[in-house]
């Protein structure tokens, strides 16, 4: 239970700080968010330029070594990173991936990922999916009454 519980406070701080890092390069940031194929990225970022970047957090090896489904996110973005704490074993993560090592403050990228453009009705598609759940969270925020209502989550 000590053990899960640590893990959990990792993941917490570890998405905070790539959170943080994200913003600070001019991303605008959505948490935990539901992609139509049933999975769920850890923070969908979205650039300037229109482009869409997932940054999928690992709290601990045993966790990155237990996700099988990690390759499934390359088609909801045009680049993936992995977000570790600054003790997790940086070669585990592939090349092919980017590498953000992040605390409870901050984080720094140790290698960009690699681009692969998405197709432009994906694209069309992950924007909505972006925008409308960006619009929902902000009601909620204002009308939390209102949203408990009636506002279901995309």
């Amino acid at each position: 239970m000590l053990a899960e519980a640590r893990a959990a406070e990792r993941t917490l701080a570890v998405t905070q700080g790539a959170a943080r890092l994200m913003g600070r390069l001019g991303l605008a940031v959505l948490r935990e968010v539901p992609l139509a194929d049933g999975r769920r990225a850890d923070l969908l970022c979205l650039a300037p330029d229109g482009g869409f970047t997932i940054v999928e957090v690992k709290s601990c090896a045993r966790d990155y070594l237990t996700d099988a489904k990690w390759q499934d996110y390359l088609a909801w973005c045009d680049r993936l990173y992995f977000a570790v704490d600054p003790a997790f074993p940086h070669g585990l993560i592939p090349g092919e991936v980017g590498l953000i090592v992040a605390d409870a403050w901050d984080g720094a990228v140790l290698r960009d990922a690699s681009c692969h453009p998405l197709a432009p009705a994906r694209r069309k598609a992950v924007m909505l999916r972006f925008a409308r759940l960006a619009a929902r969270r902000a009601e909620a925020v204002l009308d939390p009454a209102g949203a408990a209502a009636g506002l279901s989550p995309d």
